[in-house]
């Protein structure tokens, strides 16, 4: 890709922690961070956040009388943003832009606002500023105080990689220089789980690995649900503090036959992957961060759309939802994390209960997939140059 776009910063709260340090640490680990939890009052398989990380976020309620009212997945957004923002020397006065999204947006405030709204016909004055999709990004542009656009979408579960996408795109367009994109997500409440339900793809048994991502023996769907925000500073052309570059992106949308459908090739990831190679011949991809959701279609078709693409001399596989659950909209970021994270480490992060593979050469090319519903997919490939 020219200009080259740098990855200069990324910063991420979740399941995982906060630091980088452990982050890494906790991917090392085998142990899965999904535990049972009471949602509303059904005992729910999730990856929340650790205690540790839940104070952090009620302190930053309680910090300003404006954030008291906030919805979490603001909140998550604000600290990723404020910690990836400290790696970097930008200042509030540098025209940097915005674009933070989410699947769900503020679910538990939308929840509650309605349960009010159902018992006495009335809501509060900020019910309708406090919900609305734009609120994540307005937020944090208001935190750190920045005078660039801010933008937030909703493009389910490759929202992260989405806003990544427009962020090169006015990277590349010379319309900004700099630019923080992201997702957010806090969708661990009763009416969202209830959703997944009701589509049967929610996993129901608490055993060692509950969500058994690319286990393609597996009888029934396995999808859990996470939280968190992951957010990435973005920049043109070479810099010395690039943790990665953008090398490709590419996206698709494919012919639906229902609403959460893809196909059983999955043309829609095909075509993003093929379009991120684009020169770049696929035995050059050292490893691949598969979006597998758990669920028994989607992880099969995105292995069809693999097969397809590289044929038998497939890249590395890897995925994060094993551990950490879906995060939805911020999923995509979650899994650039994790990639960035590897080529650092020169070390691929096994999936356990998967047949272990053999690393041959460095890690110095990672693809990343991710793909909501709808069939749009979306696919960065990413190098240390």
């Amino acid at each position: 890709m020219h200009p080259k776009i740098a990855i200069t910063s990324l910063a991420s709260f979740s399941p995982l922690g906060q630091t980088k340090s452990a982050v890494w640490e906790n991917y090392l680990a085998k142990k899965p961070l999904i535990s049972e939890k009471v949602i509303g009052n059904t005992p729910t398989l999730v990856a929340a956040l650790p205690e540790v990380l839940t104070h952090e976020v009620e302190q930053l309620r309680n910090s300003d009388s404006k954030y008291k009212f906030l919805d979490a997945s603001v909140l998550y957004a604000i600290l990723a943003a404020r910690a990836a923002i400290a790696q970097t020397d930008w200042s509030s006065t540098s025209d940097f832009g915005i674009n933070i999204g989410s699947s769900r947006g503020a679910t538990r405030l939308f929840e509650n606002h309605h349960k009010d709204f159902l018992k006495t016909g009335k809501v509060s004055t900020l019910a309708s500023p406090t919900t609305t999709l734009g609120n994540i990004s307005s937020w944090v542009a208001h935190d750190l105080q920045t005078i660039g656009p801010e933008i937030s979408h909703s493009i389910t579960c490759s929202t992260a990689l989405h806003a990544l996408l427009n962020g090169v795109a006015w990277l590349k367009s010379g319309m900004a220089h700099q630019f923080l994109v992201g997702g957010s997500e806090a969708p661990l409440t009763p009416f969202t789980i209830a959703q997944m339900r009701a589509m049967k793809i929610y996993a129901s048994e608490f055993v060692e690995y509950s969500c058994r991502t690319f286990d393609f023996d597996k009888t029934k769907n396995t999808m859990v649900l996470g939280e968190g925000a992951a957010v990435a500073c973005l920049e043109i052309g070479e810099k010395e503090k690039a943790l990665a570059y953008i090398e490709g992106v590419g996206y698709a949308t494919e012919v639906l036959q229902h609403g959460v459908s893809i196909s059983a090739e999955a043309l829609c990831f095909q075509r993003s992957m093929k379009m991120a190679l684009g020169s770049i011949r696929p035995e050059e991809v050292d490893v691949i961060v598969t979006h597998s959701p758990g669920t028994i279609k989607g992880d099969v078709s995105e292995s069809n759309a693999i097969t397809a693409v590289f044929g038998s001399k497939k890249p590395l596989l890897t995925n994060n939802k094993w551990k950490i659950g879906h995060t939805f909209g911020a999923s995509g970021l979650l899994s650039i994390e994790m990639a960035v994270l590897m080529m650092q480490h020169n070390q691929l992060i096994q999936v356990p209960f998967l047949k272990h593979q053999e690393q041959y050469k460095p890690i110095q090319k990672v693809l990343v997939n991710a793909v909501g519903f709808g069939g749009n997919a979306v696919s960065v490939l990413l190098s240390l140059s």
